[in-house]
């Protein structure tokens, strides 16, 4: 006898407690199904009460070629009726029935890799021509019911659906978002923040090395004329002044200092100087 469960439950949070409403994550490989639905009311049953025995956000993995139609209409409805958030990751492939599962999804991402595709129902029938007639009506309101669903996702016209079936599409990741199939890309969020992390270094740094260098290249020290040093001579204590019997220095008794004037130009860098060694700090 084949296993009929195939689903599985990586983590089941606890029944009690805060916990209950931790993320859940639900596995969805291989064929939907293997046996119909049909005539099935236990295994239905069994995936019902799995999906609600928490609350919390519940995450699917898909990775399925297809299968039953009614065990993916039973899924579907579950999880619509299911009162947590519901993300798809399709990270292989979602076809047929399995397309209409990821439908479910409050958000549905998929890998850059990933691939679903859709297309009309099928079935197998024995008889005459009476027969065929009920089985080719049987599979234009199959075939309605499944646009329901993808209509509600992607806001397309039932027209366009349904030559998209006809046709036998495939999509990948960008051509599912673009049609509504889909909402967005799976992303590697290690790379990601290991990427930013290491641009803002490297703009930081080199923010850093400019400033440094158009501060040695704008404000360079000019070499004076006379570079040797003066002898100093021992400090002598100076009498203090008496302003009633000292006399006033006579010009030429006055100890000659040299200035240099700053020029406009020189002026305005010395306010450049601040400026950018305001900008310096700030980075540090």
């Amino acid at each position: 006898m084949k296993n009929k469960k195939f689903w599985r439950w990586t983590n089941l949070a606890p029944e009690t407690g805060q916990e209950g409403e931790a993320e859940r994550v639900l596995e969805l490989y291989g064929t939907i199904a293997e046996e119909s639905w049909f005539d099935d009311d236990v295994t239905p049953q069994m995936f019902r009460e799995e999906l609600f025995a928490g609350n919390g956000p519940v995450t699917i993995w898909l990775n399925s070629p297809g299968g039953d139609c009614i065990a993916a209409s039973q899924i579907y409805s579950m999880l619509m009726d299911y009162t947590g958030n519901v993300t798809v990751k399709i990270d292989g492939i979602a076809a047929s029935a399995a397309s209409v599962i990821a439908m479910a999804g409050t958000t549905v991402l998929m890998a850059p890799t990933a691939l679903m595709m859709i297309h009309n129902p099928m079935t197998v029938a024995f008889g005459d021509t009476a027969e065929m007639q009920k089985a080719i009506d049987m599979l234009d309101e199959v075939k309605e019911s499944i646009v329901n669903a993808y209509e509600i996702k992607t806001g397309m016209s039932r027209a366009k659906i349904s030559h998209l079936m006809d046709s036998e599409t495939w999509m990948n990741a960008n051509r599912a978002i673009e049609l509504g199939f889909a909402d967005d890309i799976l992303e590697d969020k290690k790379k990601k923040c290991a990427t930013d992390d290491v641009a803002f270094s490297f703009a930081a740094k080199s923010s850093e090395m400019r400033l440094w260098n158009k501060l040695e290249g704008k404000f360079k020290t000019k070499p004076v004329a006379n570079s040797e040093p003066e002898p100093k001579e021992p400090a002598q204590q100076t009498p203090v002044a008496n302003p009633a019997s000292d006399p006033e220095p006579k010009p030429e008794d006055k100890p000659v200092t040299q200035e240099c004037p700053l020029t406009p130009a020189e002026e305005e860098q010395g306010a450049n100087i601040a400026d950018l060694m305001k900008r310096l700090s700030l980075l540090k």
